[in-house]
């Protein structure tokens, strides 16, 4: 969620790590500030809103120094405001952060004992605040701000400068993900790798409890017990990290055209002459009783959709969770379990806490992730990359087909390995999935018709969406990117669950869209979209040309899609769920990159 930059640097920094934090927009926040060090004296700015306003009040009132931190920040504890932007400083020491302090009221508590009082409403600035209290009570700034971390609790990404220091900079991570960059002559620190970029292809990424010293010859990284550790460099692929909108007006526009080349990626890394190769050490199916799927948000529908594919497939019992509900309500882990994690980030702070709850408790466990160095992949048995490419809109598009790519793939595999599927009708299936590229790029064509559709739904309050089979969980999907984007209030229902309650919201102001390709549930979801007609709702029916022909008289709207079988309708519309989306919010007039109140990595519970 909030990014974090830091530069132990040989020339002005404060340009450097606005850039930076450029580069970390797409993660979402509400503030943005920067804390150098120069000529042995801690300064600060911090602006609210999007970082022009930083870079315009650095202009007025420039930040001189070769050491820094900055932060772009999504408000947790207080308001988005300048007082409550990072960096927060107090006295000698300024600390940026990432993350949620549970005990911070204690910890104030117990510094007011000793006069030291909070002048904001953020759990954040108690860290500083602490970590004076410890420089004030004779300690150096490496001790204080270990004692610091110490005394902590929740998760965080740290990092604290300090007033007279200009070759010193103390990170730490427990929960939150924080790389270290190597330069020359210069040490760098950052949320992601995507932040370092431009400075540095040389990557240290901190494991769990990791804490380092940094200076400008390089770090010294200590482990959660405290104990020396060398943690591998990475080279980073620069075009890995490349962000640019590539003509389109807005990311989510690129990432969504991109789809038919990132899959035909995706589907060459995993598919060979002899059918589906996975990454060492593979996974065999037949010895597989059970599959957990955990994810939040698009991928959780991601899993809700494959759990559609294993079952049908494979004959795999299957379960799904949001993980903001898996660990708490502390379910039983059978022997014979596999979990697999699904994190476009692949530090999802809700996934990864649920991977951790299964540690020693499942079989195996299995990651589907986008990013290969993110902690979700390192602490998975079997990390499966989606090859999507950096996606920096914060709905998901082009991850969200990929991750159902891998899956289906996932879900082939097993029905292989568990004797439900022969030879052939593997062949057959992944032929087919091989020509998806191109239906996808046909598809897209389309584009104009979705914007004029988008125009009549903007004017609506309340938007309903609705499938069966395996367009239920594409309906939720569908409902999901709608409000993300437009603010428009949208909700999903399995189409036969309409008259069962919601039925009662169908009036002539509310826009029904029913998602029904020509399947073997076509004729009942026609029979709940001919209900929605008789009480007056307007529908849009998302079909192929059969469908349409069959069922297209009379609705308000008719978007055709090209005919595919019926296990690659997911992946296929997927793309009449983003581009109503879409081109509804840009008729909305919203910002459709960075959507308010939203983040695209939720690092925090």
């Amino acid at each position: 969620m909030c990014g974090i930059v830091g530069v132990l640097g040989q020339h002005e920094v404060a340009p450097t790590i606005v850039e930076a934090l450029r580069r970390l927009e797409y993660r979402g926040y509400d503030s943005a500030g920067i804390a150098t060090v120069h000529r042995g004296k801690l300064d600060r700015r911090r602006a609210v809103g999007k970082l022009v306003n930083l870079s315009d009040l650095l202009v007025h009132e420039p930040l001189a120094g070769r050491s820094g931190i900055g932060h772009t920040r999504w408000a947790t504890h207080g308001a988005p405001t300048a007082d409550n932007a990072h960096p927060h400083r107090s006295g000698p020491v300024a600390v940026v952060h990432n993350g949620i302090i549970e005990n911070y009221k204690e910890l104030r508590a117990d510094l007011a004992e000793h006069g030291l009082t909070p002048q904001t409403q953020t759990d954040t600035e108690t860290i500083s605040m602490l970590a004076k209290h410890l420089l004030d009570s004779g300690l150096s700034p490496v001790e204080a701000a270990m004692q610091c971390i110490d005394r902590l609790e929740g998760a965080f990404a740290l990092a604290f400068l300090f007033d007279g220091e200009e070759d010193l900079m103390v990170v730490a991570r427990k929960g939150s993900p924080l790389a270290l960059g190597h330069g020359d002559n210069e040490m760098y620190v950052g949320s992601d790798a995507i932040a370092l970029a431009p400075l540095t292809n040389r990557i240290t990424y901190l494991e769990e409890g990791d804490r380092a010293v940094l200076t400008r010859a390089g770090a010294t990284i200590t482990d959660a017990e405290g104990r020396r550790v060398i943690r591998d460099m990475r080279t980073v692929q620069m075009d890995q990290t490349r962000i640019d909108k590539a003509g389109h007006k807005h990311f989510m526009a690129k990432e969504i055209a991109e789809q038919p080349v990132v899959l035909s990626d995706a589907l060459a890394a995993y598919l060979t002459g002899d059918g589906i190769a996975l990454p060492d050490p593979g996974v065999d199916f037949s010895r597989i009783d059970r599959l957990t799927m955990v994810a939040c948000g698009t991928a959780f529908y991601a899993c809700f959709t494959a759990k559609y594919w294993f079952e049908q497939l494979a004959g795999l019992p299957v379960e799904v969770d949001i993980a903001s509900e898996f660990r708490y309500r502390e379910p039983p882990v059978l022997p014979g379990t596999t979990a697999l994690f699904v994190s476009q980030s692949g530090e999802t702070a809700d996934t990864l806490a649920a991977l951790r709850y299964c540690k020693n408790k499942a079989d195996r466990i299995l990651s589907v992730v986008n990013v290969a160095e993110s902690s979700i992949a390192r602490e998975s048995d079997l990390a499966l990359p989606i090859h999507a490419g950096v996606e920096v809109g914060v709905a998901s598009t082009k991850a969200f087909t990929c991750q159902l790519n891998v899956l289906l793939l996932l879900a082939i595999k097993a029905a292989e390995d568990r004797g439900r599927l022969s030879a052939e009708d593997r062949d057959a299936m992944l032929a087919a999935l091989r020509t998806l590229p191109g239906v996808m790029n046909a598809a897209l064509a389309r584009d104009n018709a979705f914007e004029h559709i988008a125009r009549q739904l903007s004017e609506a309050r309340d938007i309903l969406f609705l499938g069966r089979g395996l367009m239920y969980p594409l309906a939720l999907e569908g409902a999901l990117k709608l409000k993300e984007i437009s603010y428009i209030h949208a909700e999903a229902y399995a189409s036969g669950e309409l008259k069962h309650g919601p039925i009662a919201l169908i009036d002539k102001t509310v826009p029904v869209v029913v998602m029904a390709p020509r399947d073997r549930l076509f004729e009942k979801t026609v029979s709940n979209m001919q209900e929605v007609m008789a009480r007056g709702g307007k529908v849009v029916l998302i079909t192929d040309a059969k469908g349409a022909e069959i069922a297209g008289q009379d609705v308000w709207h008719v978007i055709q899609m090209p005919e595919v079988p019926e296990i690659l309708t997911p992946l296929l519309y997927a793309l009449p769920a983003q581009l109503l989306a879409y081109h509804t919010a840009i008729a909305k007039g919203t910002d459709v990159d960075q959507p308010r109140n939203l983040a695209k990595s939720v690092t925090v519970e």
